[in-house]
């Protein structure tokens, strides 16, 4: 078993003693190298309600995790919004639109999106790589983001007791914090994370149910050449329907600039 065999998990999102919540993860079956990777959640208290559908589309390449592309819906209470991300490896850009507007960024260097990030950081730790370092693109930015092995720690849930690693998000401010506890046992599936804000835990999620299936026998190599013209035209077509003309437009025309 490892963290790209196929499964499913569902957590409880917790703040304080109030349930706010259920958060889903699900990878599915592939016969290639190619994945799909999906995340929902439906969160509220009292009148407050967030929603969210995210989505990321993946290669295997060399033991390592290559990002195609990325969508992020948010809905609810308060501003709704959208995040469309392409990577472009071979021509060495990332096409992003955040809301209302849209940048090229520099595709140079090793780069994650937000969700298959997660399952890189899995494979990283269990093949007890260090640092846990990463470079992820998330609001029309490129950010680093660290970690550090806390602990071994036994935790125990409604769900199970599990045998896990404890990490910490590597911060320059002390004032917040933020944990999370791997399951060594189930290709290190997070089971527990908990953030704390000047010392007050303000959120806990915890792991509900999970599931792991069979893989399907590799049958075919997935190939995605941003350098193709034709699947740069597909791409930014797909693009162009999940979001409005003026987006679009702002995009192809950062997509022509070099």
């Amino acid at each position: 078993m490892s963290p790209l065999t196929p499964h499913t998990a569902s957590y409880k999102v917790f703040y304080g003693s109030f349930e706010l919540g259920d958060a889903h993860y699900t990878l599915p079956k592939t016969d290639s190298n190619y994945y799909k990777y999906h995340f929902d959640s439906e969160v509220g208290l009292l009148m407050l309600s967030d929603e969210r559908k995210i989505e990321s589309e993946f290669l295997v390449e060399d033991g390592r995790l290559t990002p195609y592309r990325y969508s992020h819906e948010r809905t609810g209470t308060g501003s709704d919004y959208e995040e469309q991300t392409l990577f472009l490896k071979n021509e060495q850009y990332v096409h992003t639109i955040y809301k209302s507007d849209a940048i090229k960024l520099d595709y140079k260097e090793e780069l994650f999106d937000p969700l298959m990030v997660q399952l890189q950081f899995r494979m990283d730790l269990a093949a007890n790589k260090r640092p846990l370092a990463f470079k992820m693109v998330k609001d029309m930015e490129v950010d680093d983001y660290s970690f550090r092995v806390v602990a071994d720690e036994k935790v125990t849930l409604d769900s199970g007791t599990y045998d896990t690693v404890k990490i910490e998000v590597v911060r320059d401010s002390s004032k917040r914090q933020t944990f999370f506890w791997m399951a060594k046992d189930l290709a290190y599936l997070p089971v527990r994370l908990s953030h704390f804000s000047k010392g007050s835990k303000q959120l806990d999620i915890q792991l509900a149910s999970y599931q792991f299936d069979a893989p399907l026998p590799p049958m075919t190599t997935a190939i995605i050449d941003g350098s193709d013209p034709e699947q740069t035209k597909k791409a930014l077509e797909w693009m162009q329907q999940e979001n409005d003309t003026s987006e679009l437009e702002e995009l192809k025309r950062l997509a022509t600039e070099h």
